[in-house]
């Protein structure tokens, strides 16, 4: 009887544990880690996911395009992408929706040197331009280019891969396209050279938000998900209150990061993180959605809410 009851004693003491036994969640970055991820790293390490009962493993790709078409497939659960690449993933039928947001503002710009012969957009004419990527990128410097009345076919594009401010310093191209505010601005100054952004959302871009978090359609319902975001929003209103001690939160956990470039980048994005990363504003999809029709990025606009949800 007695070895009865410390049976019974000992299994109502280990069921709690069982109970509260984390979730596992597996997120897969847009890139390696970077100030860009700083909720993440902090709802990590202040344990804001182990309070939502969520053992997040962060994973960074191998191939940057890869995230969300493993998503897609069920080979991981969430997946940082960026806005405007979800509507072009939900035109060639990924099951995909947008569940939350990381950064709410653009990054992208155009840039130039400083102290070079382009002091505005309309200098652009005959002039070369450099980019990374294609498609989205030429897009949105055709709009911004309209603002000063001209076209794609006044300018002279050349793909720089990722050298962008290299080939700015070198002579090679007079802007470049696809720089992120946040890191080549600084890594330019650092560099001593530095540059003139024109920001897409000034001239005629409608605004989008950069980097958001995706799931696939059939998962939205998995409590999980809505309680990462909650995580989410903690870790990003602990940093907009403590950002110096974030700074170092973060580089004790990635010591590699810790140079001029990363402090800077760390201090000129935490602005730009959502508060309210579940938060979806269905006006600015649609009209980007609009914006990415018009641009011939894809074909037709579908309902908001077939790619886009705020959870519960």
């Amino acid at each position: 009887m007695r070895s009865l009851l410390f049976a019974l004693t000992l299994l109502a003491g280990l069921a709690p544990l069982g109970a509260s036994a984390a979730d596992k969640l597996t997120v897969l970055l847009d890139w390696f880690v970077n100030p860009d991820h700083a909720p993440l790293i902090v709802a990590a390490e202040k344990g804001y996911f182990a309070d939502q009962g969520l053992d997040v493993e962060l994973v960074p790709p191998a191939d940057p395009s890869a995230p969300p078409r493993l998503v897609a497939s069920g080979q991981a659960d969430i997946a940082v992408s960026y806005q405007p690449n979800l509507h072009m993933q939900v035109k060639e039928g990924l099951p995909l929706s947008r569940i939350g947001t990381l950064v709410e503002t653009p990054l992208n710009s155009l840039v130039v040197l400083e102290d070079g012969p382009i002091a505005g957009i309309a200098d652009l004419k005959d002039k070369t331009v450099g980019f990374s990527v294609g498609g989205f990128e030429d897009a949105l410097l055709g709009a911004m280019l309209e603002t000063a009345g001209l076209t794609l076919d006044d300018v002279k594009l050349v793909n720089v891969n990722f050298s962008l401010s290299p080939s700015l310093f070198a002579g090679q191209v007079d802007a470049v396209i696809g720089a992120f505010r946040n890191f080549e601005l600084n890594q330019m100054e650092i560099e001593e050279r530095p540059g003139r952004a024109f920001y897409p959302e000034e001239n005629g871009v409608p605004v989008y938000d950069e980097l958001v978090f995706i799931a696939r359609n059939d998962a939205l319902d998995d409590d999980r998900l809505s309680r990462f975001v909650t995580a989410v929003e903690l870790a990003t209103i602990w940093l907009t209150n403590h950002p110096e001690e974030g700074w170092d939160l973060f580089v004790a956990k990635h010591p590699e990061l810790e140079d001029e470039l990363n402090e800077r980048a760390w201090f000129d994005t935490l602005p730009r993180f959502a508060k309210r990363p579940a938060a979806l504003d269905t006006g600015r999809y649609a009209r980007f959605a609009a914006f990415m029709k018009d641009r011939g990025l894809i074909e037709e606009i579908v309902p908001v809410e077939t790619y886009a949800v705020e959870l519960n």
